[in-house]
């Protein structure tokens, strides 16, 4: 996985074109999301503000919103198009802030925030070093920061039958847990932990997943990658080889691999002196939420 990369600007793009196509295809992330949300029902906190990083269209924010109603929360997202879906999750007295940011570079001050959520948008950060720096940066002392990621094993068959057809980059790369755990380590996290589930999904084309893929925005962004799919000829083949995989009951499986993790901040390694700073919103964004 070291001479893999991400293009960043492909990414932001390809969920610029999903945002209104997103949740029409998105019933794994929604169930991710829902799992993710549930899970901060076995650690005690009451956060103030929370954040949820990479919201996407705002599936996990509406849970936070429900979970925590005295919290302020805020959606950040790379894509401005899905940012407008999230921000009309939860009621209109507590419907989230919006913040479009790269989640590598934070408009946030440091200790910003009692808990930060991420629900798979990590797997779009390659490799995630400077997310968790950033997210360790944020959180504040005593803080949480609890995610779900892809796994290496997503979409392995997929991956096996475009490499019956080439040796082309067609499918993402993606960090194994043990991976995931040593990196929030080193960017300072205590007690991380990680699991792993897997959920398969089926089709009755291998077709249905391709646009199930597209309208999520969830194509191939490799800075190796090359234009298209490889023509109508390679995809024809690509289509056949992943026949090899059709079950008895006549469907197509599409495995994913969902990684959760979680870990704390330390108590008293940030200065608690500083004043939180205000978050950037624009006026434009104001008036458009009063519309809704």
């Amino acid at each position: 996985m070291t001479d893999y990369a991400l293009d960043g600007h492909a990414v932001r793009a390809h969920f610029e074109r999903a945002a209104d196509s997103y949740d029409s295809a998105a019933a794994l992330q929604a169930e991710v999301a829902k799992r993710l949300v549930e899970r901060l029902e076995m650690v005690k906190l009451q956060p103030v503000r929370v954040l949820d990083l990479g919201a996407g269209t705002g599936l996990a924010t509406a849970g936070l919103l429900e979970r925590y109603s005295r919290a302020r929360v805020i959606a950040s997202d790379l894509a401005q198009g899905m940012l407008r879906h999230a921000s009309r999750r939860g009621r209109w007295r507590r419907r989230p802030l919006a913040v479009a940011a790269d989640a590598a570079a934070l408009p946030f001050g440091d200790g910003t925030f009692d808990l930060v959520c991420s629900s798979l948008m990590l797997q779009w950060c390659h490799p995630p070093g400077h997310v968790f720096d950033e997210v360790r940066r944020v959180l504040a002392p005593g803080g949480l920061f609890m995610f779900a990621t892809l796994g290496p094993d997503t979409l392995r068959e997929l991956r096996a039958s475009w490499a019956e057809v080439d040796g082309g980059q067609h499918v993402g790369l993606f960090m194994d847990m043990h991976d995931l755990g040593d990196a929030m380590l080193r960017a300072g996290f205590l007690d991380p932990v990680v699991d792993v589930e897997r959920i398969t999904l089926t089709y009755n084309e291998v077709t249905g997943l391709l646009r199930d893929l597209k309208a999520l925005g969830a194509t191939n962004a490799s800075a190796g990658r090359g234009k298209g799919l490889g023509g109508r000829v390679a995809l024809t083949n690509m289509c056949r080889a992943y026949e090899a995989y059709r079950r008895v009951d006549g469907l197509l499986p599409a495995t994913y691999e969902v990684v959760y993790g979680h870990a704390w901040v330390g108590e008293g390694r940030m200065d608690k002196s500083e004043p939180v700073p205000e978050v950037p919103v624009s006026l434009e964004w104001l008036r458009r939420g009063r519309k809704n």
